[in-house]
């Protein structure tokens, strides 16, 4: 029986569209739902870094191309993005952590997008994540990446855990599978 519901896919396959989507669907029903999904930022039509966006209408930067290469204080990068560690936790841990203290009375909704390498230098987040998955009152519907290079710990036990459901978003399937997720995540609510 699944608890959780998760989308996986390749980067820009339309995940996080795919979420909006049943988030609106959601909150449309009166569903109580909170949490965060990540957006590209652009600049004169090139991608210059992620914004965390919470779905109380907060922002903040994720992560932003870096010039320079060279920097004195620790810094987390992804390839050309460093990861502004600071700004991430303080948007989605105070959400992570109210979600996990609702009334049971009815099951919250709490959408996390990304899992990804970005979010996963932050070991609170990991710490969060996983008591939300644990914790009984609340379904999370997420994305994790697929499999590549190296396996994400907390990735691949999401991926692995029994009572997670996971869908695989394509270019092809993206529009069609709308109702099943939402079918999924209201039966998760049961």
């Amino acid at each position: 029986m699944s608890k959780h519901v998760f989308l996986t896919g390749h980067p820009g396959v339309g995940k996080t569209t795919l979420i909006q989507k049943v988030t609106q669907a959601l909150k449309s029903s009166g569903i109580p739902i909170d949490g965060f999904y990540t957006e590209e930022v652009r600049e004169g039509g090139r991608r210059t870094g992620f914004d965390v966006v919470t779905l109380s209408g907060k922002r903040g930067p994720l992560s932003r191309v870096s010039s320079d290469s060279s920097t004195s204080r620790r810094e987390y990068r992804v390839g050309q993005y460093v990861v502004d560690l600071v700004s991430f936790e303080q948007l989605v841990l105070p959400m992570l952590r109210n979600v996990n203290h609702g009334s049971d009375a009815e099951k919250k909704v709490c959408v996390i997008d990304e899992i990804g390498k970005m979010e996963l230098f932050s070991q609170a987040f990991i710490q969060a994540v996983r008591q939300t998955l644990t914790g009984s009152g609340t379904v999370v519907l997420g994305t994790i990446p697929i499999p590549k290079g190296k396996p994400l710990d907390l990735v691949e036990e999401i991926r692995s855990r029994k009572d997670v459901k996971v869908f695989s978003v394509s270019k092809e399937n993206r529009n069609s599978i709308l109702q099943d997720v939402l079918a999924a995540v209201e039966s998760c609510r049961k």
